[in-house]
């Protein structure tokens, strides 16, 4: 009996893009004896579980194992918990967080809403007797607390379970202790709502009142006996939730962290270590000037440490992940655009220049900085799709990892955990850096893909777009050419040209039923230059005329069908999509528009008005942008291309109202369009059968719109 070979669609989807099974979260102990880090048991299983690499030894051992604590039951989320997972697109299962002690001796995680504390040395790990759902459980920096919150209320208890109780409690159903609001979690990056002093004898605590932004209504046509879930949605000119900061001690007290919140609404970051004192990012709504501010916890005073402003013109301010910080000597750490570029300062002091584009802080400790961070446009060579880690300090910059790739890392002391992705190779592997020299790998259980993509990184057009050609197995030069298919994400934020193996799988899948891929990386996508992210300020459509520079300037060396092309994308890349077909019939002759924003009066507050201002101060720009005001659309001499819209009804990121927008529009203007509506399908589409099945019915519809056999 012979087994038939799985199929990359059937693949891609049971392995969650091949993620599962990949050593993820690594924490290094502080004094280089143990790295804790998740990986579930195979490239199948959805279920993280916590493990514990011993580098005296090099062995590793599980330290907590979600099928045992739980009894075998199945895993139950609570609503709260569905939202925090959507908001970091988390479609694992198990333990998909946790957090350690200073010593890294003790680790806290939820499952099914309960409380668990594992002892990383000794193996073992035990509930504690709380009430629940539990939410973003974290240990004290001294290991003798865990906090947690339960339905909006911050709830301390004794890491042997004894003293639980209340610090603080919602005063209302709109209010959250502890917990990211909406806009944070999604567009800000910042996950969490409390922070544990050094001393850890209280903590910083976000109150967010959600009460002024407006309730919308997401309903599942396909269960017309369920009621429809209400949601706060702040969308672009409307009010966001109203967040303040308290010091709360482990008696109760509490102190208002005092601001100019009607200044600077947002709080973008909170950093407390024992460097300097609690630290915060607080940003104006226009997100043109944000200030740095050391916070006074007994009395709740702030002093100006740093402000940053940006002219109009000159696009938004940026935020990044790990910083603001101070650096063990007291001086504040930020990553800032300056001259041009996109540089490393340690107190007033850029300590990079322009061939750096930084991306990241990775750790402060010592004398340097671990950052990551690509080619800037005065490098001598562009890596294209390169993002490296360096070491930095005032004597100069050392790369850490020497192989071109998508490179990451975690420090503790003198032991770096360096993840690395490359072209050559699938997946990432992990190693364990001691001063520098290899003491131990973790081992990757992700399945290998069944196919390998064929990919060239090159620049495209006369701004020389990065971007990546993917051709089909087995084609040869002289084969002549073949239709195009344009595979970008293509906005802010969402890099798709990187030097790394897995991206590119599913654009070879496409190649390889016929087409020439091209992924394109245009202006407004990051990784080059502020000035290149900065540039669609105002008029999302750049995009677009990017994607048809890059694919004009690659035709004269790649084998691309000019009369055959065809474009797909997911969320920003939807738009894009959307955007090709209604604008540019001339150039593009199908496109597939998943989740697509059609109309960003309807998307969020913090991402929209970043790059398209106020609606009520600048309409034109929203009109400019729009697919649903778009004039072309009731033209009737214009050409019709095919377009195929998807769109999961669930989907509380990109409601389904953009699509049914759209389509209504299209509809008014006798404009031929088909409609996929997904069921109980988020932006994240994490279903296996409607991951793999959306595969297929993308490449059958590519090939009926273009002619093509097989469609």
């Amino acid at each position: 009996m012979t087994t038939e070979p799985v199929s990359f669609p059937r693949q891609h989807a049971r392995t969650q893009r091949f993620s599962l099974g990949a050593p993820r979260a690594f924490t290094v102990a502080p004094d280089g004896s143990h790295v804790a880090f998740l990986r579930s048991r195979s490239g199948t299983d959805r279920a993280n579980l916590l493990w514990v690499l011993d580098l005296m030894d090099g062995g590793e051992r599980v330290a907590a194992d979600p099928a045992v604590l739980l009894g075998g039951a199945t895993e139950r989320l609570s609503a709260e918990e569905r939202a925090r997972r959507e908001r970091s697109r988390e479609g694992a299962a198990g333990i998909v967080g946790y957090a350690t002690d200073t010593a890294v001796e003790l680790a806290a995680f939820a499952l099914s809403g309960r409380l668990f504390a594992a002892e990383l040395r000794a193996g073992t790990a035990r509930e504690l007797p709380v009430p629940g759902p539990v939410i973003d459980p974290r240990p004290s920096p001294d290991g003798r607390h865990i906090a947690y919150v339960v339905r909006g209320a911050l709830r301390v208890v004794g890491t042997e379970g004894d003293g639980d109780r209340a610090l603080a409690e919602p005063e209302s159903g709109t209010v959250t202790y502890g917990l990211a609001e909406f806009i944070a979690a999604e567009e800000m990056a910042r996950s969490r709502g409390f922070w544990w002093s050094p001393d850890s004898d209280r903590l910083l605590v976000a109150r967010a009142d959600d009460a002024p932004v407006r309730r919308w209504w997401i309903a599942d046509p396909a269960r017309p006996d369920r009621e429809p879930a209400r949601v706060a949605y702040p969308a672009a000119g409307t009010d966001n939730a109203e967040v303040r900061l308290f010091v709360i001690g482990l008696d109760g007290a509490r102190t208002e962290v005092v601001w100019d919140r009607a200044r600077y609404p947002y709080l973008a970051r909170v950093h407390w270590s024992e460097s300097g004192a609690p630290l915060l990012l607080v940003q104006a709504r226009d997100q043109l000037s944000q200030a740095y501010l050391a916070v006074d916890p007994d009395d709740g005073a702030t002093r100006m440490v740093h402000a940053d402003g940006a002219a109009g013109d000159t696009g938004w301010l940026e935020l990044f992940a790990g910083v603001p910080c101070w650096s063990p000597s007291g001086q504040l750490v930020r990553i800032a655009d300056e001259g041009g570029a996109r540089v490393l300062a340690v107190g007033e002091r850029p300590l990079t220049g322009p061939q750096m584009h930084l991306r990241a802080v990775l750790d402060v400790s010592g004398d340097d900085v671990l950052v990551s961070a690509s080619a800037g446009e005065a490098a001598a060579d562009p890596e294209i799709g390169e993002v490296h880690v360096y070491r930095v300090n005032e004597l100069g910059v050392e790369r850490v990892s020497p192989e071109p790739g998508v490179h990451s890392a975690v420090r503790s002391s003198g032991v770096t955990v360096l993840v690395s992705a490359t072209l050559g190779a699938p997946g990432s592997y992990a190693q364990v850096l001691r001063d520098g020299k290899l003491v131990a790998t973790v081992a990757s259980y992700a399945e290998r893909p069944v196919l390998a993509p064929r990919v060239t990184l090159t620049q495209g057009g006369t701004r020389r777009i990065p971007c990546a050609v993917l051709l089909p197995a087995g084609y040869q030069e002289g084969d002549g050419p073949l239709p195009v298919l344009l595979d970008p994400y293509g906005g802010p934020h969402g890099q798709r040209v990187v030097a790394a193996h897995n991206a590119h799988l599913t654009s070879q899948w496409f190649a390889d039923q016929g087409f020439a891929v091209v992924v394109a990386d245009g202006r407004g996508t990051p990784g080059r230059s502020p000035a290149w992210e900065k540039a669609v300020r105002g008029d999302f459509t750049l995009t677009l005329d990017d994607q048809i520079d890059a694919l004009q300037g690659l035709a004269g060396s790649y084998p691309l069908d000019l009369t055959r092309v065809a474009i797909r994308g997911w969320s920003y890349g939807g738009y894009l999509a959307a955007l090709a077909v209604l604008r540019r019939p001339d150039v593009f002759h199908a496109g597939i528009a998943g989740a697509p924003v059609t109309d960003w009066r309807l998307y969020d507050t913090h991402y929209t008005e970043r790059y398209l201002g106020d609606p009520g101060s600048t309409p034109e720009t929203y009109a400019t942008s729009s697919l649903v005001t778009d004039d072309g659309l009731s033209d009737p001499a214009g050409t019709h291309r095919p377009l195929m819209i998807i769109h999961g009804l669930a989907d509380d990121n990109v409601v389904a109202a953009h699509t049914l927008r759209l389509s209504s529009a299209l509809l008014a203007a006798g404009r031929p369009h088909e409609v996929l509506p997904l069921s109980g399908v988020t932006h994240m589409t994490p279903q296996e059968q409607v991951a793999e099945n959306l595969l297929l019915l993308q490449v059958d519809f590519l090939k009926r719109s273009l002619g093509m056999a097989g469609g």
